[in-house]
């Protein structure tokens, strides 16, 4: 039977095939008990957990590599949509607690050991997680720490910041080009050498103003902005995020037209010329209580025609909060800063595996919203949908149909302890991954009763 590793990793090369057919059992292994350290993962089987550890440990694997087959198939995704918004995001992956773990750098203060980590999140413009289309990592030189004054004097070039400017170019390499990119950032990713970048056809930004920079004639953007009358007031539905409900936040709408400066700080010589941009402001009148107001201002070279066009515009940018979903699933879900390896080389091979996990438990959250009545066989096997569907209603007869995806999905939800009441909505991928986790048990019991 093809698992949907198999398929995912297809192309993925390893340098030798055996290789190859261990990663995708892995990565299937993995997947299954998303929630488990990697003896759980593994059914406590010796020789399944000295294979896992191996891998990790083999020097000859790239883990570049290991990611290539997973980007190779998110660009294929790709090639179904018009457009994809590509988010990109910066995280911190704190082994401080593993002191014995070597090659580990600084991160938030000194005291923080681990590893930086920059990622480029494919999604559909209706916002179903599409894969990752580019990833890199580094480790910060302890010899650096304390010299922040120093770092801004520098270039960009010659920054951490330069990531943001090579992720682009990664992207636009991996797409063919004729595909439509928008690339989504937040307040990190409002560089004036990022927003001044060269761009083919087709390729746009919507990027969270952070720098309240010079404007044409020689005023400031945050005034700027602050001027213009509203345009209208409108709607716009946020997700469930940081354990609060989904919401409709009532807004105020402004936007027009910003001619960005170079910085002043810059030797004449470097300065490069003023950035068309249009000017995209949000903000919440009537917040929750104890909530703060929503106020995005966005910078975009996305033509806003009218606020059809800005609704549409603000919508995409809200699914910026995918990626730090996809943060939030390899750390608590996948549990990778709870890995013990013991080199900064392990743990990364580690991190490429996980990453594939944790995006397929997001698109299987997203998509069973998108596509609901497509066959769950998309995402599960005959024995799991057959084992899950005899615990729920407690029975070995199962139909000869497989069930609708988001029926599979909310019966999954079910085993991770989501309730289904009015209100609680379409149940998250927390619920979903404990769900997986109990659904390996149900398997494997399953198989014993039905192997004859």
């Amino acid at each position: 039977m093809t698992t949907w590793a198999s398929e995912e990793l297809q192309s993925v090369e390893l340098g030798d095939q055996r290789l190859n057919n261990r990663l995708k059992v892995l990565v299937e292994t993995l997947a299954s008990c998303p929630e488990g350290s990697i003896p759980q993962a593994c059914n406590g089987d010796p020789a399944g957990m000295k294979a896992a550890y191996r891998f990790f440990d083999n020097d000859r694997i790239d883990a570049s590599k290991i990611m290539a087959g997973h980007v190779a198939s998110t660009c294929t995704r790709c090639e179904d949509h018009d457009t994809v918004l590509a988010i990109q995001d910066t995280t911190s992956l704190d082994f401080t607690q593993h002191p014995g773990t070597h090659g580990l750098g600084y991160l938030e203060a000194d005291y923080l050991r681990g590893i930086k980590v920059h990622s480029v999140f494919g999604v559909s413009p209706e916002g179903v997680p599409l894969g990752i289309l580019h990833q890199t990592h580094w480790v910060r030189d302890d010899a650096n720490y304390g010299q922040t004054a120093k770092r801004r004097q520098k270039r960009t070039a010659a920054k951490e910041s330069q990531r943001w400017l090579e992720a682009q170019a990664a992207t636009l390499a991996a797409l063919p080009e004729d595909q439509k990119v928008v690339t989504i950032a937040d307040r990190e990713a409002d560089l004036y050498d990022f927003l001044a970048l060269p761009r083919r056809e087709g390729q746009e930004f919507l990027i969270r103003a952070a720098q309240n920079r010079v404007v044409a004639p020689s005023q400031k953007l945050f005034e700027t902005v602050a001027d213009w009358s509203p345009t209208a007031t409108l709607e716009l539905s946020l997700g469930r995020r940081d354990g609060k409900p989904p919401r409709t936040a009532d807004l105020s709408l402004r936007y027009g037209n910003v001619t960005i400066q170079a910085p002043t700080n810059r030797a004449q010589a470097h300065r490069g010329p003023g950035v068309s941009l249009t000017a995209l402001e949000v903000r919440e009148f009537t917040p929750p209580p104890g909530e703060a107001p929503i106020h995005w201002l966005l910078l975009t070279t996305l033509l806003v025609r009218n606020v059809a066009d800005a609704v549409q515009y603000l919508t995409w940018y809200s699914f910026r909060w995918l990626i730090e979903r996809y943060h939030y699933v390899l750390k608590s879900g996948c549990g990778v800063e709870q890995l013990a390896l013991q080199t900064a080389d392990r743990l990364w091979r580690a991190f490429a595996v996980y990453s594939i996990v944790a995006w397929r438990l997001l698109w299987l959250t997203y998509q069973a919203r998108q596509t609901p009545q497509a066959s769950c066989e998309v995402a599960l096997e005959s024995e799991e949908w057959q084992a899950l569907y005899g615990l729920i209603h407690q029975t070995e007869t199962v139909p000869s149909t497989p069930p609708t995806l988001s029926e599979a999905v909310r019966w999954l939800a079910q085993l991770g302890g989501f309730l289904g009441r009015r209100g609680d909505g379409e149940p998250g991928v927390k619920t979903i991954w404990r769900g997986l986790t109990r659904l390996q048990d149900m398997v494997a019991i399953w198989r014993l009763l039905h192997s004859t």
